[in-house]
């Protein structure tokens, strides 16, 4: 059958359908509506979007009410009918099913809204808790870099402490150094020196250095060290402290007579570890051309040597500002334009840009570890730690004690190389070393050197600083610079 609506439309209707539901007062349907209205309320806040698409909108400035309608007739179903009501007068059973209908799907609609709120909560949480998982390994990679938010570890702030178990080893007992660098062998007569301990600042502490253990991790693997000789500082230094630990190894150096030209080799055939230091004073090539020696500041071709090691540690500044006859390079180079000189820092800058674009290029995808050295400072200039102008590190024998900023401030070409470092696809752990080397006008080799240098405030000695900065690689190598 039909009802008829006042327009002279027919409607079809399953009365059979209405007859076997229990049609409930208006009252019931009012707090049905209710609710609904009040789960939608709810919801809102949560997931407005949502919520648009089930709930009714909410009038501005007052909260939404239902008005029930006016209380129906009740009427006979027992068999089927034929109605004619007013034109525009709807149907009081199809308005009463017709409402019945849009409560159950508002109530299913709050429900379903609820359900999806709190599945946007959960993903919000979730991508909460990615965006902090980010942030803390950017965080990490940037004190990585040199540049430690605060609260967290930063291994490169502290200030020296006297400590009688240092030194590490008896610089003696060690084959590896070379004369430049062997203060007791020249018969430095000072030994405080040698008892300096690096206390980094609260809550990070020294690890102790573990010569077995870092060769047990470093097994069938190459680790070499590239630059100039502030790298061989470091190399050699770690040579001796890994032998220190293991002195009845079998070692082998190539070439036999220790010669660097441009690299040499020690072995530690037992652990199969292998460690190299590779001589380049600019990172970027010189090539001999007719006009002349040539610094090509965008050709890095000698790189092919480093590929292949799995842990790299890289050096530069010290030969950039150094002019005259020990320039080893007589014309400077950059995208085909030959030029007799331009500034140092801006030369340094776009060679370092070389560099990183190489390593980005050839390890990103590679497992290798690549640190850079941090500046290392020298002590000619007494001004720079507050004594005259004219004292330098001659005759030094304490560290400046000094807990705030250096008084020559910093080296400003360290803050190029954390801008470059930043900018780099692949991580770079940046050894940042230099404030704590500026505190040590007392580690230099001097006149204690075998009369190589003559007045070396440049290198440092060994057994020595560089022993510090040994430790510092290994707690970056072992995760315990946190």
């Amino acid at each position: 059958m039909a009802v008829v609506d006042g327009s002279g439309d027919a409607v079809k209707m399953d009365l059979r359908r209405v007859r076997r539901k229990r049609i409930k007062p208006a009252e019931t349907l009012a707090r049905q509506s209710s609710r609904a209205d009040r789960g939608c309320h709810l919801v809102r806040p949560l997931a407005p979007r949502i919520t648009a698409l089930f709930c009714p909108a909410a009038p501005t400035g007052r909260q939404a009410t239902y008005t029930p309608p006016l209380p129906l007739p009740h009427t006979s179903l027992s068999s089927a009918v034929t109605a004619t009501f007013p034109a525009r007068t709807p149907n009081p059973r199809l308005l009463l099913l017709g409402r019945r209908m849009g409560i159950h799907m508002t109530r299913r609609a709050a429900i379903s809204a609820a359900i999806v709120a709190a599945l946007l909560a959960a993903c919000t949480a979730a991508a909460a808790a990615a965006a902090i998982t980010i942030s803390r390994k950017h965080q990490h990679q940037q004190r990585h870099k040199g540049s430690g938010p605060s609260g967290q570890c930063d291994m490169f702030a502290g200030t020296w402490v006297a400590d009688e178990s240092y030194p590490l080893y008896d610089s003696a007992s060690c084959p590896f150094i070379r004369s430049e660098f062997d203060c007791r062998r020249f018969d430095r007569p000072d030994t405080g020196y040698l008892r300096y301990r690096w206390q980094p600042s609260p809550p990070c502490s020294l690890p102790r250095f573990d010569g077995v253990a870092l060769l047990r991790m470093w097994s069938g693997k190459k680790v070499m060290f590239v630059g100039d000789s502030l790298a061989l500082n470091q190399y050699e230094s770690l040579l001796c402290m890994i032998h220190a630990a293991v002195p009845d190894a079998v070692t082998t150096v190539s070439p036999r007579s220790g010669k660097i030209d441009p690299s040499t080799t020690v072995t530690f055939e037992e652990y199969n570890v292998t460690l190299v230091y590779y001589l380049t004073h600019y990172l970027v090539d010189i090539v001999a051309e007719k006009a002349g020696r040539v610094l090509k500041l965008d050709q890095i071709d000698q790189a092919r040597n480093w590929l292949g090691a799995d842990v790299l540690v890289f050096d530069s500044w010290h030969w950039w500002p150094r002019t005259g006859p020990t320039q080893p390079w007589d014309y400077i180079e950059e995208d085909g334009k030959v030029m007799k000189d331009m500034d140092r820092t801006v030369a340094f800058t776009k060679a370092l840009n070389t560099w990183a674009r190489w390593v980005d290029a050839n390890l990103v995808q590679t497992t290798t570890k690549v640190f850079f050295q941090g500046i290392s400072p020298s002590h000619y200039k007494g001004q720079e730690w507050g004594a005259s102008a004219k004292k330098t590190c001659m005759g030094e024998t304490e560290p400046l004690n000094s807990t705030g900023p250096y008084p020559g401030g910093p080296i400003p070409q360290q803050a190029i190389i954390r801008t470059v470092l930043a900018a780099m696809a692949k991580p770079v752990y940046l050894l940042d070393f230099t404030f704590l080397s500026q505190l040590r006008k007392d580690a230099h080799p001097t006149k204690y050197d075998g009369g190589i240098f003559g007045q070396d405030c440049t290198h440092w000695c060994i057994a020595g600083l560089p022993d510090t900065w040994n430790i510092l690689f290994y707690a970056a190598l072992t995760g315990q610079d946190q």
